[in-house]
């Protein structure tokens, strides 16, 4: 598995499996099965409502704990310095496990209190209960603002990224600032899977669409956090790392992009 190094020195594994929408009841189920197969990374996050089952996979798995890297992150409805400090127990509570990293899951700029929370992590790293600590989707003036109040760069941000929307100028200016970008719902829901550039790549590769897809994101830098609940699935996600996409093919790659986001809008989610 490749690894990227954080800004803070620790590392995060270039893939790793999200559970966003994995229903509670199949959590544990899926990620033992995930890093039986050899999955490192697991990100979850408090408004997923299935913490528990992440936890129980983990132990299910009985793979050692400093071989695994997990994520959580904080909610909306919990910013705020203290709150943000007791959301962060409730999670820990709830995985059975402290994780490795902590984000805050939106900015929510019309809440006001995304600066107070990344205190709040700053804290929870000062006193050694959590090793890493970043942000979500969060966008450039909010990256400017708590690094410019606190002197505190996130180690990562988590944010939409798919080939057709591939947020360059963002990504740029975590490369100029040392963050990790991490990209969710990296397949775009497949709409990319019958594009030419695609399909051109995965009949040279003998690869499938989303393996195509998931070593570009690889490639780009990123850490990638792909979802699926069926073994098969899940093995083939994992399996991007004895294949590359050439220059020409990553210029095919970035001229798919669109510009369409799929997911909510940073500026106005809240």
């Amino acid at each position: 598995m490749q690894m990227l190094r954080m800004n803070d020195g620790a590392k995060i594994p270039a893939l790793g499996l999200g559970v966003w929408q994995i229903p509670a009841d199949q959590t544990a189920r899926v990620v033992a099965e995930a890093v039986g197969l050899g999955y490192p990374l697991v990100d979850g996050a408090a408004i997923y409502g299935n913490e528990a089952g992440l936890g129980d996979g983990l132990r299910a798995a009985g793979v050692a704990r400093d071989r695994l890297f997990v994520t959580t992150k904080i909610w909306n409805d919990r910013q705020g310095h203290d709150d943000t400090l007791r959301a962060f127990d409730d999670s820990v509570a709830r995985l059975g496990l402290t994780p490795d990293l902590v984000l805050i899951h939106w900015p929510c700029p019309d809440r006001g209190l995304y600066l107070d929370t990344w205190r709040a992590l700053i804290r929870l790293r000062d006193e050694g209960r959590v090793t890493s600590i970043g942000v979500s989707n969060f966008m450039p003036e909010h990256l400017e603002r708590v690094i410019g109040e606190t002197g505190v760069i996130p180690v990562v941000n988590q944010i939409e990224l798919h080939p057709e929307f591939q947020q360059a100028e963002l990504r740029a200016l975590h490369d100029r600032l040392g963050i990790v970008t991490q990209s969710w719902t990296p397949l775009g829901h497949g709409r990319s899977f019958d594009a030419p550039a695609v399909q051109a790549i995965a009949a040279r590769t003998g690869k499938t669409p989303a393996q195509v897809i998931l070593r570009w994101h690889v490639q780009l830098g990123c850490s990638v956090i792909p979802r699926s609940t069926n073994p098969g699935r899940l093995a083939q996600n994992l399996d991007v790392f004895d294949f590359a996409l050439d220059a020409a093919e990553m210029a095919d790659m970035a001229a798919l992009d669109t510009g369409a986001r799929g997911g909510p809008d940073p500026m106005h989610f809240n």
